[in-house]
């Protein structure tokens, strides 16, 4: 274990960044949104991870996205509007869907896939949080390596009362999420098989 530790350091220190013999990586971006705020931040987090060079971005509606497009990604990045302090339906449903139309188990087909969460909700304490960690904990159950950025457990808008729409601030979260995914994807691949 500590040797592989060692390696990953190694790697990520000394190597010459994986995108300069051009391979490519892809970041899947999943959400729901109703009224255009989730959408707004998942193309932040599109902007961000297309800020790394060589990361082809995928972004699209959860209810769209094929077995195919799931598993031939390197990250996914699942975004949610907060309904009741708890992530949309049609996002359980997608997570629902990985097993029941897309055979997830029992092969573990996301495992070791880089993984991250946002969320919009109206208030400041809307439920943004608890959103986030339903949809990390599904990745994890998943066994899905997962990261935050933008914020503890990944990017949040407040969409209502003084905070109206997403503001700049807010959407810079959501592009530091969409880089650092990135970044940590380059890096997960190009520790070396064992």
């Amino acid at each position: 274990m500590h040797v592989r530790l060692l390696s990953i350091a190694l790697v990520c220190l000394t190597s010459v960044p994986a995108w300069a013999d051009e391979p490519s990586i892809t970041v899947l971006v999943a959400y729901h949104s109703m009224g255009g705020h989730t959408e707004k931040m998942a193309q932040g987090v599109l902007e961000g991870a297309q800020s790394v060079p060589g990361t082809k971005v995928l972004l699209k509606r959860v209810g769209q996205v094929t077995a195919n497009e799931l598993f031939s990604a390197d990250a996914l990045v699942v975004g949610s509007p907060v309904y009741w302090s708890n992530m949309a339906g049609e996002v359980k449903t997608f997570f629902d869907n990985w097993q029941f139309k897309f055979g997830v188990f029992p092969d573990f087909k996301m495992r070791n896939k880089v993984g991250a969460a946002f969320a919009t909700g109206g208030q400041i304490s809307s439920g943004k949080e608890l959103t986030m960690l339903t949809i990390l904990a599904a990745m994890l159950g998943n066994q899905m390596i997962v990261v935050s950025g933008g914020g503890a457990f990944g990017a949040s808008a407040t969409t209502e009362g003084d905070s109206p729409g997403i503001d700049e601030k807010e959407l810079a979260s959501a592009k530091e999420l969409g880089q650092r995914v990135a970044e940590v994807t380059w890096m997960m691949k190009s520790v070396p098989k064992q």
